[in-house]
């Protein structure tokens, strides 16, 4: 399209120059004049040649133009198609969600945890009412629904009753214990685990419900103070917990596998379901299905249905152990 214009732009400053032998700098004003319609001098000053030349420039200006305005127009509906249908096809997807996080707030927190709970292989939905950090979430593929997340409208169209758990990580503290407040009411044995920047609201936030509180000044302050005095040990809990940049190639993580109803581990003891030689993989504790935590647990121990065993080793072999425990792929 631009090409065209400039085109068409030379055309009529070679045709003026040669035909009325204009300099090269008049010849390109009276093209101008012509191509914009606006008709002032030197179009007056031609002689018939010239008035001839010009009406086919006027011709050829208006086929360009008209070319230009319906390829501008084509953009423009397809772009608003794309968006419409693009938007269409997130609802229907987010409407089908089971089992997914969702996350409230695409801020640096927000989006470090969709990250992680995205390298888990689970669905996340983000809730966003800023329309640059949900123009973010699209971009990277998260399934965004746009609006206030203390809204009950919003939280169920972002299919709360199905969900997996909650992470309401806006930065204000009052935005989250109302958002707390109100998923809880909505869902209320769904996981909630709220951010707070401030000490005192911890506690308004576990009064509004929240399973869980976390500070991340604190949580930076601690991880700080480890990395000092404890550095091989906070890489190690790095590398383990973390699913987006594990360093040095090693692949190692701590998982909890909950033992499903028909898994083959089900009545053995530990030494009996051979886990540590048959993957390679070390049981740091047993979570047991009425609450209570074994850690390190003995060879003796026993695998009871519903038990979570919290493990540690290679992810591929976790995997296995996934499907030993019989949970669902």
């Amino acid at each position: 399209m631009i090409g065209l214009i400039m085109a068409l732009l030379a055309v009529g400053t070679i045709g003026f120059h040669l035909i009325e032998g204009w300099s090269w700098f008049k010849s390109l004003y009276a093209t101008l004049m012509t191509v914009s319609t606006i008709g002032a001098e030197p179009e007056n000053e031609m002689a018939q040649s010239g008035r001839v030349f010009n009406v086919v420039l006027i011709f050829l200006g208006l086929g360009v133009v008209g070319f230009a305005v319906g390829s501008l127009t084509r953009a423009a509906i397809e772009f608003e198609l794309g968006v419409f249908f693009g938007r269409r096809r997130m609802e229907k997807e987010i409407a089908h969600m089971k089992g997914h996080i969702i996350v409230c707030g695409a801020g640096r927190v927000g989006r470090r945890i969709a990250g992680e709970v995205l390298a888990r292989k689970l669905p996340v939905v983000i809730i966003e009412r800023e329309s640059e950090r949900a123009q973010w979430a699209l971009q990277h593929n998260y399934p965004v629904v746009m609006g206030d997340a203390s809204s009950e409208a919003v939280l169920r169209q972002a299919r709360i009753e199905t969900a997996a758990g909650l992470a309401s990580a806006v930065t204000s503290d009052a935005q989250n214990v109302y958002i707390v407040l109100t998923a809880r009411g909505v869902a209320p044995n769904i996981p909630i685990i709220a951010r707070a920047s401030e000490d005192d609201a911890e506690s308004k936030l576990l009064r509004a419900g929240a399973t869980a509180v976390i500070s991340p000044y604190t949580f930076a302050g601690q991880r700080m103070a480890r990395m000092l005095t404890r550095l091989n040990v906070q890489t190690f809990i790095d590398t383990a917990l973390s699913s987006l940049n594990n360093e040095g190639g090693l692949d190692l993580q701590i998982e909890e596998i909950r033992v499903c109803d028909g898994s083959s581990l089900l009545g053995s003891s530990l030494a009996e379901s051979d886990i540590r030689k048959r993957l390679g993989i070390i049981v740091l504790a047993i979570r047991r299905s009425h609450g209570t935590l074994e850690f390190n647990p003995g060879a003796d121990h026993t695998i009871s249905p519903g038990d979570f065993l919290i493990a540690m080793g290679d992810s591929a072999k976790l995997k296995e152990l996934e499907s030993l425990a019989g949970v669902p792929s």
